[in-house]
């Protein structure tokens, strides 16, 4: 919990008083906003939610959107659970491995995966449900405190809250270039990631996040001995 009072929460309850400030403004109620931010709890899927409802369009074309939004949810959950699930009575799935996967993504995630292997096993779940749970009610605070701030403060500034989660996560991920495996895919999606978009803007994200993946991988994998 002390990992989470600071940075982590202060960006992430930044950006989502800007999320509630966007619900306020797209017609929707706090209630509806509140139910975004708690059963979803991933600031790309929600506000392709709260867009396409705001826009008139159609449960499936919205659970589509937020389904393709949050695809990267599942990589994480594959590669951080096996290691929470670690430790003495851990092994077999309990309703508490549900909840853990249930708060991964990509702050909690990022966190994890830095200070999770050079924890005991049996600390590590513990360490990820006391971090994520302040983050998260830190969130569904923030998404209430945006949809009241309407009108007190000006719409770009509330709005223009939601882009510091991206620079946020740019420079936590920053610390993983010390990780040779993790510092190759960062650099390579980073020389890849403009220069395809400059070619394919609709798919230069997914292409880079795939490829450059891979490459890394494969680049790794033939360097081992």
């Amino acid at each position: 919990m002390r990992a989470a009072i600071g940075a982590p929460a202060l960006v992430l309850g930044a950006s989502y008083v800007g999320f509630g400030a966007f619900v306020h403004q797209s017609g929707l109620t706090l209630l509806q906003g509140l139910a975004s931010t708690t059963a979803g709890w991933a600031l790309p899927g929600q506000i392709a939610l709260v867009e396409i409802f705001a826009a008139g369009g159609s449960l499936l074309a919205a659970a589509i959107a937020v389904g393709l939004a949050n695809a990267r949810l599942l990589p994480m959950v594959v590669t951080l659970l096996p290691m929470l699930r670690q430790g003495e009575g851990l092994e077999k799935p309990r309703l508490i491995h549900y909840v853990a996967a249930h708060f991964i993504a990509l702050t909690g995630w990022a966190v994890a995966m830095q200070r999770a292997p050079e924890m005991k096993p049996e600390q590590r779940l513990p360490f990820f449900l006391g971090f994520t749970s302040v983050i998260f009610s830190v969130t569904v605070l923030a998404t209430a405190l945006g949809f009241f701030l309407v009108g007190v403060l000006p719409t770009p500034v509330t709005l223009g809250l939601v882009f510091l989660n991206p620079l946020y996560f740019m420079l936590l991920f920053i610390g993983d270039l010390a990780r040779k495996e993790r510092g190759l895919a960062l650099i390579i999606g980073a020389v890849m990631g403009p220069v395809l978009h400059a070619v394919s803007p609709d798919w230069s994200l997914l292409i880079t996040g795939i490829g450059g993946g891979t490459i890394a991988f494969l680049i790794i994998q033939r360097g081992r001995p």
